[in-house]
């Protein structure tokens, strides 16, 4: 295959799994949306928007350069912006010398951008979910920007920037904790701050049930999600230029689709044991624990093995939803199950299947959990500083009892998502809302 036709092949990959990955937005839209109660959807729609445009802008304006530019064991480059290279400028003013360095670099600098442009804002949408119906707006999107120009982009330079982590061994193919772990770590230290929402463990010991206000959209949200988690870990082989990515790409997929289907049998089975019945908002986060589970090592060559990794990510999603309740930790989505949990298990498993090149089970597992504890104690320790100094900066992170009783819908934006619907008052023990 000429060198042409690999760059064109490579490039147009970029393009097409960072457009499915985007499309994911979406889903976390329909999953969030769904989820909350009808007055605080039309503020969930906003939070994703914008999430998404905060953090394409943070990373193109530094967090890609902080991931990849010169790293030096922990840091890249504090440079802005980050765009095309001289040689691809110039071969598109018509200077037709310099396309063996363009080509010979095996695809366009920018869609490698944008196809790691899409996974910073896959991990800032999971912080949304679990932080809904009580978050202010605006502490919420200053916590994206430092999520998605500096927090994000330091972890993926220990690790896929090839920083310290990186030249240890640690793996992770897709981001089982790159991405979906430390948007879990981010959600856990804003959850704890933020307390959990008005009513929802009562005096006696009791779990109010929130359940979702729309399950048809929640259903839509997951199945959007599934099918832009081919492009999150078929597009992260990085190359579609010859035979052996085609067919590596191909079980990825496989092993995507065989994982998300098993952690949704797995929470078929084990829910009625563990949360006192069929729960369908368990089940159809078992499909996404299974999804995350599989995502840092989805090359694995027997596909049977990608079954159980999927399965053991749908029971543990289960049993941590059931864990949080216990906690009192009040996660609205039940993200940090499906991406904090799911993902460190995820991670684990890649010792089981997938090492290094002279790595015994033992080193993989070692360096597997070392990267486990250092990315969960930075990102859950400066997410913890960060909402602290939001709280303070802004004189509290949390929207007042009145609006969130009202819903921020019509007490922030005017808006009601389903203006037919009539609100109806919810009784709480007392008036602090316990």
């Amino acid at each position: 295959m000429s060198v042409d036709v690999q760059f064109v092949l490579n490039t147009f990959a970029f393009l097409i799994w960072g457009a499915l990955v985007m499309w994911m937005a979406a889903g976390f839209t329909m999953l969030e949306s769904g989820s909350v109660r009808t007055k605080n959807a039309s503020v969930i729609c906003l939070k994703n928007l914008g999430l998404y445009a905060i953090a394409g802008l943070a990373f193109y304006i530094i967090g890609y350069n902080l991931m990849y530019t010169d790293v030096s064991g922990f840091i890249g480059s504090f440079k802005l912006f980050y765009n095309a290279p001289a040689a691809e400028v110039a071969l598109l003013g018509g200077d037709e010398s310099v396309l063996d360095d363009v080509t010979g670099n095996g695809y366009s600098v920018m869609s490698d951008w944008f196809f790691q442009m899409v996974f910073v804002a896959t991990a800032a949408s999971i912080v949304s979910g679990a932080l809904a119906e009580r978050i202010r707006l605006w502490a919420f999107f200053l916590f994206v920007l430092i999520l998605t120009a500096f927090i994000y982009p330091i972890v993926g330079a220990w690790t896929w920037g090839e920083g310290w982590l990186y030249e240890m061994g640690f793996s992770d193919f897709a981001g089982s904790t790159i991405v979906h772990s430390t948007g879990g770590w981010a959600a856990l230290a804003g959850a704890i701050i933020l307390g959990p929402r008005l009513g929802k463990f009562k005096k006696d010991g009791t779990v109010t049930s929130t359940p979702p206000s729309s399950v048809p959209i929640v259903t839509l949200g997951v199945f959007i999600l599934w099918f832009g988690w081919f492009g999150f870990n078929g597009g992260s082989q990085l190359a579609l230029g010859g035979v052996t990515d085609a067919i590596s790409i191909a079980g990825i997929l496989v092993n995507t689709n065989l994982a998300g289907a098993a952690g949704v049998l797995a929470a078929i089975l084990v829910s009625r044991a563990i949360l006192g019945g069929f729960d369908l908002f368990a089940i159809l986060n078992g499909a996404l624990a299974g999804l995350v589970s599989i995502t840092a090592a989805p090359t694995v060559h027997h596909h049977g093995l990608a079954i159980i990794i999927g399965f053991v990510g749908g029971v543990i999603c289960v049993l941590s939803i059931k864990l949080l309740d216990k906690l009192k930790i009040d996660d609205v989505v039940g993200a940090v199950p499906v991406h904090l949990f799911a993902g460190i298990w995820g991670t684990i498993a890649v010792a089981f299947t997938v090492r290094g090149e002279g790595m015994s089970f033992i080193d993989q597992l070692l360096v597997q959990l070392l990267g486990i504890v250092a990315i969960g104690a930075f990102v859950f320790t400066v997410s913890y500083v960060v909402w602290k100094l939001i709280d303070i900066i802004l004189g509290g992170v949390r929207v007042s009892p009145t609006v969130e009783r009202i819903g921020q819908d019509a007490a922030e934006l005017g808006v009601d998502a389903y203006p037919e619907f009539v609100l109806m008052p919810e009784e709480y023990d007392d008036e602090d809302g316990q």
